[in-house]
């Protein structure tokens, strides 16, 4: 069971009825659109460079949708500097590694987050020495199947698409893909890179969430931190419309 001792930024449990974990909320709400039938099970949040944020988010979205009612697993597959282990204050070890270096199964080795029912985490484990191969393996291929049979979603944390390979090798294996931006601190051109690199490998690229929002502008976020690249509206910044350019 997990500490109840929860870090700051874990706003979903810590501040269940604040403005910002009201936003987690409207962003669950945009991904249970997306995963209508069942056609998005599988998601991963990366973000193009460090402290954009991701791990916060996903964190706190892994909470909000497990407070819906769903059976929900939150992967940490940052295996060169996991940070899931210290927001939900559990033991980093035994944890994905473990399961592929030591044939161990993936409900032996799950963590169950106490007063979130539905909430499991399975952290990093052990660092590898070569994590872009561990990603590639047939054995992670397996985890990610057996966590298929298991839960009505599953989430996974990544490294920064642009620092090392891992993030590119995990979209090809997940249903859609959301990438974190920190507002007023990620350059256009640097989320256009990522587009690119996403792009040319063809995963699929479901939208962005913007973090790091001024909170006197929470309003404006409400409406605005969720772009779905498949829905009707009309794009309201350069963010939408690099989108919309990059993915015709």
């Amino acid at each position: 069971m997990i500490n109840s001792k929860r870090s700051k930024d874990l706003i979903s449990l810590n501040e269940p009825n604040s403005f910002i974990a009201e936003s987690y909320k409207m962003f669950r709400t945009n991904i249970n659109y997306l995963n209508i039938n069942g056609k998005n099970q599988v998601l991963m949040l990366t973000s193009s460079m460090s402290e954009e944020g991701k791990t916060t988010t996903i964190c706190n979205l892994a909470v909000t949708m497990a407070k819906d009612n769903k059976k929900v697993l939150l992967i940490e597959c940052d295996l060169r500097r996991p940070r899931v282990h210290e927001l939900f204050k559990v033991n980093q070890i035994p944890g994905l590694t473990n399961i592929i270096y030591d044939n161990l199964i993936l409900s032996e080795i799950i963590q169950r987050v106490d007063n979130v029912d539905g909430l499991d985490i399975l952290t990093s484990g052990v660092i590898p020495l070569q994590a872009s191969e561990l990603l590639n393996s047939a054995a992670f291929k397996n985890i990610i199947q057996d966590a298929r049979n298991l839960y009505d979603v599953i989430l996974i944390d990544t490294p920064p698409l642009l620092s090392v390979t891992d993030a590119a090798i995990i979209s090809l294996l997940v249903d859609g893909v959301i990438l974190t931006v920190a507002a007023n601190q990620t350059k256009k051109s640097v989320i256009s890179k990522s587009y690119k690199v996403l792009n040319n490998i063809n995963s699929n690229v479901l939208g962005v969430v913007l973090t790091k929002m001024d909170n006197k502008k929470h309003n404006k976020y409400y409406n605005d931190s969720y772009y779905n690249l498949n829905n009707k509206y009309k794009p309201r910044n350069w963010i939408q419309k690099l989108m919309k350019r990059a993915f015709k």
